[in-house]
């Protein structure tokens, strides 16, 4: 066996990355590693690649935080999995355990919280060293390329549209049909809810149609709001916004319902606009909701084993990715690139 692996490594913001040979990592106390058999591309790991957050990740540093592969090695003291498990390296990379967010399963938010690909080495290479009380469980029966997307996609539009509290025969509106979109279509169907699909591409929105939604707005059509209303019988109750446009965010509240509650997991750059006479007129609830816990993920990943949901995917070699955060950039991915290290 090589004591080496390829590595795409993020050298300085807004350049391309380089893919280096480094030493195969070994596990310390508490960790594990992983060979990395996909990993998905998100639009998080070329914010990190460019440094557009506040708080930036240290150069230099792996991307991605949807790694899929076998535990190969384990570090003293790791009972929770074993070699030949196949397990995900998530965004949520680890959390202290011990606060009142973790006691409470929202680990996500927890102070001390490390994420991967970003804080955390990540999937864009042959290897990962994960915290194995964090990673992900991989049904059998679901293919590495399968889950990638999963293990942040999934889980963050699967907890979204949890938070919005809409019930089985309620309305939930998914705006924007991407990456994130098209996952939160086939769940929210799965999870008996009536689908209003809005985007402002007419092919997202057949696509929408195929997957199971109920009612298409195209948003640059008249007034879409309106629009939602009117289908919707008053306006959804509960109203997921992946799309990464201010403009969306502000329809987002317009399409809630009396009473409802509009969840935002897209990051659009600038300022959130309110309309606070309707909020507060309305009695709507605006929430933020960030990726999930660890219980979310195992109900997110159990759909797809279950046949339920499943991601369209488009397999790309990890000699791609800079073309691949090209096309990101200039929004040409239609949903998703997961990188094929199973060859590796």
């Amino acid at each position: 066996m090589t004591s080496k692996m390829q590595a795409a490594m993020v050298e300085q913001f807004g350049q391309p990355l380089v893919i280096r040979e480094l030493d195969i990592p070994t596990p310390g106390p508490g960790q594990i590693l992983v060979k990395t058999e996909a990993c998905g591309v998100c639009h998080t790991d070329l914010h990190a690649a460019n440094g557009d957050w506040p708080l930036k990740p240290t150069l230099p540093f792996t991307p991605g935080h949807e790694g899929i592969g076998i535990v190969t090695a384990l570090g003293a003291g790791v009972t929770a999995v074993k070699e030949g498990d196949r397990v995900g390296v998530p965004w949520l990379y680890s959390a202290c355990g011990h606060c009142e967010f973790c006691l409470a399963a929202r680990e996500p938010v927890c102070a001390e919280a490390q994420f991967g690909g970003y804080t955390k080495n990540g999937g864009f290479a042959e290897y990962i060293v994960a915290d194995p009380n964090y990673v992900a469980h991989i049904p059998a029966h679901l293919a590495p390329r399968d889950a990638a997307p999963l293990i942040c996609a999934g889980v963050t539009t699967y907890k979204g549209i949890k938070e919005t509290k809409a019930r089985p025969g309620e309305w939930v509106v998914i705006s924007g049909v991407g990456g994130l979109g098209h996952l939160a279509v086939q769940y929210a169907k799965a999870m008996g809810l009536f689908v209003c699909a809005v985007d402002i591409d007419d092919g997202k929105l057949e696509h929408a149609k195929r997957l199971g939604a109920d009612v298409m707005v195209n948003a640059k059509n008249g007034d879409p709001a309106a629009a939602v209303k009117k289908a919707t019988g008053g306006g959804a109750h509960g109203v997921l916004i992946t799309a990464p446009s201010l403009s969306a965010f502000k329809q987002g509240v317009g399409m809630t319902r009396k009473w409802g509650t509009c969840v935002l997991v897209g990051l659009p750059p600038g300022e959130f606009p309110t309309p606070l006479f309707d909020v507060v007129a309305n009695c709507i609830t605006i929430r933020g909701s960030f990726v999930g816990n660890r219980s979310d993920m195992a109900e997110a990943l159990a759909f797809a084993a279950a046949g339920k949901v499943k991601a369209d995917i488009e397999l790309q070699p990890l000699s791609a990715i800079n073309q691949v955060f090209e096309r990101l950039a200039r929004g040409d991915v239609p949903s998703r690139v997961v990188l094929d290290l199973s060859a590796a």
